[in-house]
């Protein structure tokens, strides 16, 4: 498909995506936003788009992707919006105070219990980890996608039967 035809197919999902937006938002400017980000990106990674599958689904999936996001970093920023007329911002996070040593026995303990699993099931986690898609993986260790599956699966619950004590001692959501 040309970059033409694709950008006409994407356009022609504006309407169904700014609902989604409304849905996603409750907010007509941020849903405005949102279907803006969403069509740039699309558009942006025309060549990731696989020509025959669903291009609605694509453009959710995506839509999705960046309104998770975006809360995520306005969660991590502590950004709260003040509801008066000028809608300020402010950031709570230079007040913030935390503990650099739990996090340091935090990381120690996990890095530990990783260094414990066996290598079959260390070198896919670690590749997920690190961003590598399962088919990636299972191509580079010469094995079934389903077995990358479900050592990567076995990887994550020995950490967290591991990590557990952890979990509850620091106030972290280990499982």
């Amino acid at each position: 498909m040309t970059q033409v035809e694709f950008n006409h197919r994407v356009k022609d999902q504006y309407r169904p995506l700014r609902g989604y937006a409304l849905k996603l938002t409750q907010d007509a400017e941020d849903a405005n936003d949102l279907v803006q980000e969403t069509m740039l990106k699309a558009f942006n990674n025309h060549d990731k788009f696989a020509d025959g599958t669903n291009l609605k689904g694509w453009l959710y999936t995506i839509m999705k992707n960046i309104f998770i996001n975006n809360y995520r970093r306005m969660v991590k920023g502590n950004i709260f919006t003040d509801d008066t007329e000028n809608q300020f911002y402010i950031n709570q996070s230079v007040f913030t105070a935390s503990n650099e040593g739990e996090r340091a026995i935090l990381m120690k303990e996990m890095h530990k219990a990783i260094d414990a699993l066996s290598d079959n099931l260390k070198t896919p986690f670690l590749m997920s980890y690190q961003g590598y898609k399962y088919e990636e993986i299972a191509e580079y260790l010469s094995v079934p996608l389903g077995t990358v599956k479900i050592r990567i699966h076995v990887a994550r619950q020995k950490l967290k039967s591991s990590l557990k004590d952890y979990g509850t001692r620091f106030g972290y959501s280990v499982g």
